[in-house]
């Protein structure tokens, strides 16, 4: 990650082993195997049923607190009703309701926590990565209310990146009361995060997908057992409190939907990546913008407040959360003016205030935008049934976005119960990935960590430190020291280049390795000496003949740190990042002492080096021509006489 962090090259070899490796869940030699889980998994898996729970009622206050704003906004009453901003009578007085809560949230930001600003998952993936999993109990508090006022006064945004955003908060709080590593802390936040989404939409499988694809930065049991656990308990509780699903629920549609139609997909999901490009340039050009206004940025979403409350004056849909105007589309009823409303309306607006720092998320406007491009492309595309082109396109813009494939496709699974548009999902979000993948450096949700001065990759592969061992990258051509032997052999050993009048048989140039292996009669490892204590030793010695016991004396090193011959890589590095070392001495294996060879972290590199080959180097196998290889004729022999 680019962080404020020294350029690799200005570290010690210490220094960037530590950033290579974690230094938790390790595999013990002797114990390899699928999974470096052990029973620390029932702890965090309890605590995390726990959060589902808490993240469940959390979510459930918020959507009131929500609604309570609303009412009081656009109404004038206490209520908690589920009602829509666009059915208010306000008027023109309608634009300065998005300005009034803008105002609310500035001050909350500027004297609460500048933490409250922006759509919550980036928020959550920057307290993952950089703050060691620790959220301040105070955004906990903020970070609801805050989005509350917000979609409350007519923000176009969604519950899910404010509800994930808490959930993961009161799981950091709840963790930092028990003494818990990094990771612990970090399972713990994520698995709230996923709770409360889960809670919100009643979508538990796209809640983990989402932690796996955006929050986690592994896939190790560790972690996804108790997400898994925490989602699927909010989801579960979520019944009783709110209901079950469908959210959004749609006509039926085919099963199979025909050739024309499935490549047909191929173009909702060129269109939807396209889409994804434009909203996040959009966004991101906003915020461009307000960092040039001669203003604090706590008055920058009044600005933001302005523009929604003018889009609000001409399309009132594009205000609030806009559930309803989703279920309008996907059942196929949107109206021109509902379609054209939200593609150039609620896009705007909803851009324009994301960049102003405002508090609010981004699933439920981009399943709304969407939908309406679906319902667009209804109109020329095959006709499979009222609002299956919204709901596929629906899919594609989600995943393209948030470059989260697989949680786009579940989620609108999971929110229409349409298990028929599997298929069309799955290639028209894919193909949305591909073209967001090829055309954006990075997606709207990790753009806004970059400018915070931090670098994330979500590629996942395997470490080629845990697929090769020790033995086949170690060094066997080294100087090993008998622990009896004479102060000349040892200067031999070691290259020493002083006081050449006394001994004129020493080469005259210094050698490479920095640590020696002490040995004893039988090769078994007595400890480790540096060569820099030899030259010492050496300098200050008169006769160079006399026996010497390198066992008996202070120089060398007893029970040195080791590896092993059949061992991974990783373990190595673990190892060498923990003891603070970049060179060890191998041996056998566990019950042996035996001495086999030397690995340093040039050596370690090794592994690393074959990967990228493997990766760049291009070859052909194969050649189709050895199929129809004829056997050339034979040619006459030709001799020459002289």
């Amino acid at each position: 990650m680019k962080r404020a962090f020294l350029p690799l090259s200005r570290l010690s070899p210490i220094a960037i082993l530590k950033k290579l490796v974690s230094l938790d869940n390790h595999p013990a030699l002797g114990k390899l195997g699928d999974f470096t889980t052990g029973p620390r998994l029932l702890v965090i898996s309890l605590i995390a049923l726990g959060l589902g729970v808490l993240s469940a009622f959390l979510a459930v206050v918020l959507l009131n607190m929500i609604s309570f704003f609303t009412n009081l906004f656009f109404f004038g009453k206490f209520s908690l009703d589920s009602v829509s901003p666009a059915a208010n009578n306000l008027g023109v007085f309608e634009i300065f309701i998005p300005v009034i809560g803008a105002l609310i949230i500035g001050v909350i930001a500027r004297y609460g926590s500048e933490r409250i600003r922006g759509h919550g998952i980036p928020e959550a993936i920057e307290a993952i990565l950089i703050n060691g999993s620790r959220i301040e109990p105070k955004v906990a508090l903020l970070k609801p209310v805050s989005a509350a006022i917000s979609i409350g006064s007519g923000g176009p945004f969604g519950a899910e990146g404010p509800i994930i955003m808490t959930g993961g908060a009161a799981g950091s709080i709840f963790a930092q009361f028990f003494h818990l590593t990094n990771s612990e802390r970090k399972t713990l936040l994520v698995a709230g995060a996923a709770a409360g989404m889960s809670a919100t939409f009643a979508a538990p499988v796209a809640a983990v997908l989402l932690a796996v694809e955006l929050l986690l930065f592994e896939w190790k049991p560790r972690s996804l057992v108790p997400v898994a656990v925490a989602s699927a308990m909010a989801a579960t509780v979520r019944h009783y409190l709110l209901g079950s699903g469908p959210l959004f629920p749609v006509p039926s549609h085919p099963d199979f939907i025909g050739p024309v139609a499935l490549a047909s997909c191929l173009l909702v999901g060129i269109l939807a990546g396209l889409l994804s490009l434009i909203l996040t340039t959009l966004v991101y050009a906003s915020e461009d913008a307000f960092s040039h206004l001669p203003l604090n940025w706590m008055w920058w979403p009044a600005f933001g407040g302005l523009v929604i409350g003018v889009g609000g004056l001409i399309f009132p849909r594009a205000l609030g959360v806009g559930y309803d105007t989703i279920g309008t589309i996907l059942a196929g009823k949107a109206t021109t003016e509902i379609i054209f409303g939200v593609l150039l309306v609620k896009s705007t607006i909803w851009a324009v205030s994301l960049g102003s720092g405002t508090s609010g998320g981004v699933l439920a406007p981009l399943l709304m935008i969407g939908s309406a491009l679906g319902s667009l492309e209804a109109g020329f595309l095959p006709n499979e049934g009222a609002g299956f082109w919204a709901l596929i396109s629906m899919g594609a813009v989600l995943g393209g976005t948030m470059r989260s494939p697989l949680t786009g496709i579940v989620f609108v699974l999971e929110l229409t119960h349409d298990l028929n548009a599997m298929l069309p999902l799955l290639i028209a979000t894919v193909v949305a990935h591909g073209f967001t993948v090829l055309f954006m450096r990075r997606s709207i949700l990790t753009e806004k960590v970059s400018r915070r001065g931090f670098h994330l990759s979500r590629e996942y592969s395997t470490d080629p430190l845990e697929i090769f061992f020790v033995r086949e990258v170690m060094r066997t051509n080294i100087a090993v020291l008998p622990d009896q032997t004479t102060l000349k052999e040892i200067g031999k050993s070691v290259n020493w280049q002083g006081h050449p009048e006394k001994n004129p048989d020493l080469p005259q140039h210094s050698a490479g390795q920095h640590l020696y292996p002490v040995v004893n009669a039988y090769q078994k490892l007595v400890g480790v000496v540096a060569r820099k204590d030899l030259l010492k030793l050496l300098s200050h010695s008169e006769d160079m003949t006399v026996p010497y016991n390198l066992g008996m004396v202070g120089l060398v090193k007893r029970e040195p740190v080791v590896a092993y011959a059949d061992e991974p890589l990783k373990g190595v590095v673990y190892r060498m990042a923990e003891a603070n070392l970049t060179r060890l001495p191998v041996v056998d294996n566990k019950n042996s002492n035996k001495l086999v060879g030397m690995i340093s972290l040039t050596d370690l590199l090794k592994a690393r080096t074959r990967n990228l080959e493997e990766e760049r180097h291009r070859k052909r196998l194969l050649q189709l021509h050895f199929l129809f290889h004829r056997r050339p004729a034979e040619q006459p022999e030709v001799t020459t006489e002289v």
